[in-house]
């Protein structure tokens, strides 16, 4: 980034982005560096509700002069063919949740998982990766996956309420991670003898309730959790009642912060100082529990 300019103009795009902690949590690193950077929160929900308007809408950052957008649900698929070119994560994940605006080409970016491995290894350092499984094959559930295998999972159980995407999502990881990926339509199948999951769907946020029977779980399996409204979710608390280790939404919403600001900015974020600021918002917003 060029010293003497010191603004930058970005945005979110996505739908029901209102309470999301991403423009404040940006803005405020960029501070503590010396930048005014500004967050547009682009809510497709007051539009259309769909990714219907993205075209437009990436045509105007080029014009309005952003530096970069992130792309949130149900756009992070959509937004692939639009652009001009994608890092080599973004390409092998197929989705995209950060663009980068240079000389006016779009450049698609992931850190879904790159941010999910940051938080998890922070939070559950030697955790069995024999066997995992994840809910959840879309946009961050695919980037979950590829961060997951090159953690070092032996193997990994895929499930989705479309068992098709599932079923392409395992496809997809074999053709490089030959036979570490099978695709299980029965949770409770899937849950059998694993010693890990990772719950990358809407449920506990957008949805209230479980996304699998409590029955399920078990002390012996870990769980990481990429909600963090609220950041104590159903999945979690029943987690932790019967002492499974855990990691929480926040671990990746951090880890996600730290990898956007560096795209963004060419600087290199405090991560601990993100963290702090982060608990610091799920307070004010949702009280002294986290919880909405």
């Amino acid at each position: 980034m060029n010293p003497v300019d010191r603004k930058l103009l970005v945005g979110l795009i996505g739908a029901g982005i209102q309470r999301s902690l991403t423009p404040a949590m940006q803005e405020e690193e960029a501070r503590h560096h010396g930048l005014r950077l500004h967050y547009q929160l682009i809510d497709l929900d007051l539009v259309a509700g769909s990714p219907m308007p993205l075209p437009g809408l990436l045509a105007a950052a080029r014009v309005m002069g952003f530096a970069g957008l992130n792309i949130t649900f149900p756009c992070k698929q959509a937004v692939v063919p639009l652009l001009d070119e994608l890092s080599p994560e973004a390409r092998a994940i197929g989705a995209v949740n950060t663009v980068l605006l240079r000389d006016g080409r779009l450049v698609g970016h992931n850190t879904d998982g790159s941010g999910w491995a940051w938080g998890f290894r922070r939070a559950l350092p030697g955790a069995d990766l024999g066997c995992v499984v994840l809910l959840g094959a879309g946009g961050a559930g695919s980037a979950i996956a590829h961060a997951a295998l090159h953690l070092g999972v032996a193997q990994l159980r895929l499930v989705d309420t479309d068992p098709g995407r599932a079923d392409a999502l395992a496809e997809a990881l074999n053709a490089r991670h030959p036979g570490r990926v099978v695709a299980v339509a029965d949770p409770a199948q899937a849950l059998a003898g694993a010693t890990g999951l990772i719950h990358a769907t809407p449920t506990g946020m957008a949805e209230p309730g479980l996304p699998v029977a409590a029955a399920l779980l078990r002390r012996a399996l870990w769980v990481s959790e990429i909600v963090y409204f609220p950041i104590e979710t159903e999945l979690l608390r029943a987690a932790r009642a019967l002492g499974c280790a855990t990691a929480d939404g926040g671990t990746m919403a951090v880890g996600q912060a730290v990898g956007t600001f560096r795209l963004f900015t060419g600087l290199e974020a405090d991560a601990a100082r993100i963290e702090r600021h982060f608990l610091r918002l799920l307070h004010d917003r949702c009280g002294a529990d986290g919880n909405a």
